[in-house]
């Protein structure tokens, strides 16, 4: 398997499995639904990069987790994006396809207004990864 395919399935895995994130989603999607209650969570799709070695197939990735709320004040939404943070802190180091998290590293967070009622907020992630056996 690719090595975004497994780390997209991990970050799905982690941020389902966290259970007060879990329990305050309406649904964690791969692409932006059409129609889905709010609050829920996007997981974007990795800019990945080579972070190999001599011996050892490495990708270094850049990816985005948005979650879309609606509302009067971001005090939800700024919850919730609190326990991504812990739910990514408790990403396993195997994540499958061979692959191994060798760090991850929160880049930047923010949270936005979109529009009257309605706020995004997003964190980026830096996940460098190396796969064994190869």
């Amino acid at each position: 398997m690719s090595a975004a395919v497994v780390l997209a399935e991990a970050i799905r895995a982690a941020l389902t499995g966290h259970a007060s994130l879990a329990d305050g989603l309406a649904g964690v999607f791969d692409a932006p639904p059409p129609r889905a209650a709010t609050p829920h969570a996007v997981i974007g799709e990795a800019l990945l990069t080579d972070w190999g070695t001599k011996d050892m197939a490495g990708r270094e990735a850049r990816v985005v987790v948005a979650l879309h709320d609606a509302g009067e004040s971001p005090a939800r939404v700024r919850r919730l994006s609190g326990e991504v943070e812990v739910a990514m802190a408790v990403l396993p180091r195997v994540i499958g396809g061979g692959w191994e998290l060798a760090s991850r590293v929160l880049l930047r967070a923010r949270i936005e207004r979109k529009g009257e009622g309605r706020w995004v907020a997003t964190s980026e992630w830096r996940l460098r990864m190396l796969k064994s056996g190869t």
